[in-house]
């Protein structure tokens, strides 16, 4: 965003501002997840992100390059969005993100648990670990 388009200098308000809604949140999420979605792979999460506000984000995000676009290896009409390496710098606020909710809400999934199980072991390993896995092109 450029700087006369925030609505401050501040940081964390300018951070918000591309990252800080709910859709794009569970959109990097997604790819730190699955590495590579398509756009129907976004549109099957549990969350049942509109196709207009999935469209406006995806735009956005790659706009500002935290995801990219590739090509999808088995269909021309298809594309991959995976994260950049700005995105996979987000690793670390998600991971603390899931440990807040972890702690403050009760029904968290099977798989969700697990993984944080992983992350409290030893979290930077966690966060080292991953964030190699999501830069292998």
């Amino acid at each position: 965003m450029s700087k006369d388009k925030n609505r401050s200098n501040c940081p964390i308000s300018c951070s918000l501002e591309l990252w800080g809604d709910k859709w794009s949140l569970l959109i990097i999420r997604d790819l730190m997840l699955a590495k590579q979605c398509t756009y129907g792979d976004f549109l099957k999460s549990e969350e049942k992100i509109s196709t207009n506000i999935l469209a406006a984000r995806l735009k956005t995000l790659e706009q500002h390059m935290v995801i990219e676009k590739l090509e999808h290896p088995n269909s021309k009409s298809k594309v991959l969005y995976k994260l950049t390496k700005k995105g996979i710098e987000l690793l670390p606020i998600l991971v603390e993100i899931n440990l807040w909710g972890e702690k403050y809400y009760a029904d968290i999934p099977d798989k969700t648990k697990a993984l944080l199980k992983d992350v409290k072991k030893d979290k930077k390993s966690f966060i080292r670990r991953t964030i190699k896995k999501l830069d292998i092109d």
